[in-house]
């Protein structure tokens, strides 16, 4: 959850606001938190110490349909990843599907990040298959459980080959799948050339780099990365 101010300016409005109301500090720290979205002070503090897949995670709710995008070398992969071992450390299993990287890749990547790949094994399961489409991945996942988290890489990726869906039919598939299984999905995306980062600080759902029509209204997130920073918003609901 994105706050709307740094902490400490969140702390110094509480703090005016306790003088203003003349109500003890703590009462306005909380009043300030809740309306940033959180139940109590303790839990905003906690939320902005958080790393940013922490926090993404915590926002996540089973059957969601996230969009993941950034340019090249912004850290979109390294995060996915980071939010199937958040998933795990939260008591989830995760799994990561790449039609990029290859399987030693993945794992080099992991480790950069910090994780033991050995001490993920019976909860990450890596898939580099070529196979990879919507079909295949909702077979793998048929028996996964409600709150497993899925990483699919990426999502111009689906839409390479003749003998599959369009990528629109595909992503409607994988958003009915993930709802109804319970599963949250998250597709990387590629971003356009076109996106100029000294106009725009960070992409948006108009940078998305699509070769043929996709609803991003499908998407029940997106998730932005850019040079500085990282923008989280839910997406309009598609019709």
């Amino acid at each position: 959850m994105r706050l709307s101010a740094p902490v400490y300016r969140l702390k110094r409005k509480a703090k005016l606001l306790s003088r203003s109301q003349k109500v003890p500090l703590h009462a306005a720290l909380d009043q300030v938190a809740a309306a940033e979205g959180f139940a109590r002070w303790s839990l905003l503090v906690d939320s902005a110490a958080a790393s940013p897949a922490a926090r993404l995670i915590a926002a996540l709710s089973p059957g969601d349909l996230v969009l993941l995008g950034a340019r090249p070398g912004q850290g979109k992969t390294l995060l996915s990843l980071e939010l199937a071992v958040e998933a795990i450390r939260a008591g989830r299993t995760s799994a990561f599907f790449t039609l990029e990287y290859t399987e030693v890749e993945v794992l080099t990547r992991l480790r950069a990040i910090g994780a033991d790949p050995a001490a993920l094994a019976d909860k990450f399961a890596l898939d580099t298959s070529d196979a990879i489409c919507s079909d295949y991945i909702i077979g793998q996942l048929a028996s996964a459980e409600r709150g497993s988290l899925a990483v699919i890489d990426y999502l111009q990726l689906l839409d390479r080959r003749r003998d599959t869906p369009d990528l629109n039919t595909q992503v409607r598939s994988l958003r009915a799948f993930a709802r109804r299984a319970g599963v949250i999905l998250v597709i990387i995306s590629q971003i356009d050339r076109s996106y100029d980062p000294a106009k725009k600080s960070c992409p948006d759902l108009s940078d998305v780099r699509l070769m043929n029509a996709l609803d991003l209204g499908l998407f029940s997130h997106a998730c932005f990365v850019g040079a500085y920073e990282i923008r989280w918003s839910p997406v309009p609901a598609a019709a």
